[in-house]
């Protein structure tokens, strides 16, 4: 039961992360762009109209892909109860290599809602 509810703590750390950032960059993107912390790619960092776009673009596809992690995260979990540890660490772990490709996979949907908004130098088209 130990290892159990070890790996549900694991499993729902990247969702709640996604939700978490999802949330914050939609409300407040970091205040300067910068390349440490944010979305940072070459287009949104070409001014501070583009940097605020794709941190609410891509925080809204976080806050949503995030919050439908963790409802299928729990629900596999809660399926995985009473089972054999060998079972629940490789499928909690496959669980978390799963919820990577969300995490990852906001940024074409972001940089295609960027390219549609702005031009090359990061003008409002």
């Amino acid at each position: 039961m130990g290892f159990w509810i070890f790996m549900t703590i694991m499993n729902l750390l990247i969702p709640s992360t996604m939700i978490g950032f999802g949330s914050y960059f939609m409300k407040k993107p970091p205040k300067r762009i910068n390349d440490l912390f944010g979305y940072r790619t070459t287009m949104s960092m070409k001014n501070r109209d583009t940097w605020e776009f794709a941190h609410h673009y891509a925080g809204k596809i976080w806050l949503i892909t995030g919050w439908a992690a963790l409802l299928i995260s729990i629900i596999a979990m809660l399926l995985l109860l009473g089972q054999n540890t060998e079972t629940i660490g490789r499928l909690g772990g496959i669980i978390c290599l799963l919820q990577c490709i969300p995490l990852v996979a906001v940024i074409p949907p972001t940089e295609i809602a960027l390219k549609k908004k702005f031009d090359k130098h990061g003008n409002r088209k």
